[in-house]
């Protein structure tokens, strides 16, 4: 069932786990994501970043596809449609589209700005029963043409927009998109401390999950983080396992050149790297909670 994100988030930040958003670029990488929330029992957040949005031809045409699937697939545990990394025009979008969740971007904004198109848009979700991400330091890396420095963000800052009333809050604390460097100092759990004794209860986001340490996960949800994004390691799952079934020739056998065989493997490599970080993270059998 689509939800607003609001109380995975309050139960997972209680129950010291938390909610992974994977997200989506296409109905097979929907479709294997769903399946696995359904079968590990555990809430999910789609996540749709506006490249992706616009590669699928739209908005309203992935929250269609999403509702449709949910319902076609009969899933019963709590997804959320979330939009990832936001622009604040791009947010009207996807509320307008029929999404739960929005994420607004606004870290790279004089704190002012960020502050005060995030009260706004606050104000419009609460009305209509959705959640809402704001960011505060911007993660590291690229994705979808969003590039952040990696910096830490600042406690004081992190409490002005934990006080606007939104669902979850995303701080740089030293991660970073896609592959991490090898002279990676790892996640700065001294800024990840300041930040929850700015926050209080506040869940925090942790961007970036691919390529962060299991033990390092865990610490930082043992210390507030309710919500792990991950989406480059389900590209190189998805990849690695279509480039060796090309590699052994399975496409030129039979039917194998079919859409449906040459993504087949790939599916089935998102659903394992979904249930992994499932497992990581603490969420199975969470979703009855």
């Amino acid at each position: 069932m689509l939800v607003s994100a609001k109380e995975m988030m309050q139960k997972a930040r209680a129950g010291h786990y938390a909610v992974g958003q994977f997200n989506i670029n296409n109905l097979e990488w929907t479709k294997s994501i769903l399946l696995t929330a359904q079968e590990c029992q555990s809430p999910v957040i789609l996540g749709v970043s506006e490249g992706a949005g616009k590669y699928m031809t739209g908005f309203k045409t992935v929250a269609a596809m999403v509702k449709a699937m949910i319902e076609e697939l009969n899933i019963t545990v709590p997804v959320a449609l979330h939009l990832d990394h936001g622009t604040y025009e791009g947010c009207y979008k996807c509320i307008k589209a029929g999404f739960s969740s929005i994420m607004f971007d606004g870290s790279s904004l004089p704190i002012d700005e960020n502050l005060a198109k995030t009260k706004e848009l606050v104000a419009v979700c609460d009305h209509l029963g959705l959640s809402l991400e704001a960011e505060v330091g911007s993660i590291g890396g690229e994705e979808d043409g969003v590039i952040g420095a990696g910096e830490c963000a600042d406690p004081a800052e992190c409490k002005q927009v934990a006080s606007l009333g939104v669902s979850m809050l995303a701080a740089g604390i030293g991660n970073i998109h896609g592959k991490y460097p090898e002279n990676w100092a790892g996640l700065s759990f001294e800024t990840l401390a300041a930040i929850k004794e700015a926050v209080g209860d506040m869940p925090l986001v942790l961007h970036g999950g691919t390529g962060i340490p299991a033990d390092q996960v865990k610490k930082a949800i043992s210390m507030g983080v309710a919500k792990v994004n991950v989406n480059t390691e389900c590209q190189w799952a998805f990849q690695e396992a279509t480039r060796a079934y090309i590699e052994a020739g399975k496409d030129l056998q039979g039917k194998g050149f079919d859409p449906r065989k040459l993504l087949a493997p790939g599916a089935e490599a998102i659903k394992a790297t979904v249930k992994e970080k499932m497992e990581l993270f603490g969420s199975v059998g969470k979703a009855n909670d």
